[in-house]
């Protein structure tokens, strides 16, 4: 037996599952499958799980009396080519824009934050707490 814990994936909740899972397989070229209950998407780098909540409530970020849950990072290639590409399927871009040079803010149709960004995370680097 292993002590090892890997991380299989991230769940995200929604007033509909298989709705918000549709939008996150568009944008990433990924496989919706599920219903309004549960969902998951099937992406080429990842999975994405989605579940429905009772008086789901959006974050007001980047102020407001429901903060952020989470947000999700996407790296790209080309920021302005793949800010189309959301946009069509639904995203809004926020006014706020924290880290423009490298990085737009968005949120999905029910206000869950995510980024678009062409600053990927090994760019970090080995020293980062």
């Amino acid at each position: 037996m292993s002590d090892t814990i890997r991380l299989s994936g991230t769940t995200v909740n929604a007033p509909d599952a298989i709705a918000l899972a549709r939008f996150y397989a568009t944008i990433t070229g990924g496989v919706a499958r599920g219903n309004a209950f549960w969902a998951v998407v099937t992406g080429p780098n990842c999975d994405l799980g989605f579940q429905q909540v009772k008086d789901f409530r959006p974050p007001d970020w980047p102020t407001g009396e429901v903060p952020m849950h989470l947000h999700l990072d996407f790296y790209v290639d080309d920021l302005a080519a793949t800010e189309a590409r959301v946009l069509a399927a639904g995203a809004t871009r926020y006014d706020f824009q924290p880290n423009s040079d490298h990085c737009f803010v968005y949120a999905d149709p029910v206000g869950h934050p995510f980024c678009l960004s062409t600053w990927d995370v090994p760019e970090l680097g080995a020293d980062a707490d």
